[in-house]
């Protein structure tokens, strides 16, 4: 397991009540275990599930099975639907 820093963005800080923190993973798992984690952590953001994207090192990753290599310090971001027009 390696500490990464969790960002969130809109939805999902007022949904955790916080723009970001240090979160322990597994250094290898798929985009969907990650969501997981995460919503295990905070479960109002099951609220975006399906709808959030996830970011690791400033490149999205697809949800699903796509793998996700984590090292220790990387950048995880939660970035949800935006809306307006």
């Amino acid at each position: 397991p390696l500490p990464a820093c969790v960002l969130y963005f809109a939805k999902s800080a007022e949904l955790t009540g916080r723009r970001s923190e240090k979160v322990t993973l597994p250094s290898e798992l798929t985009a969907l275990a990650l969501w997981q984690a995460l919503e295990s952590r905070h479960p109002s953001l099951s609220a975006l599930r399906g709808r959030a994207v996830l970011a690791v090192r400033q490149e999205y990753v697809d949800p699903g099975d796509q793998r996700v290599q984590l090292s220790g310090g990387d950048e995880v971001a939660v970035i949800p639907p935006l809306s307006g027009g």
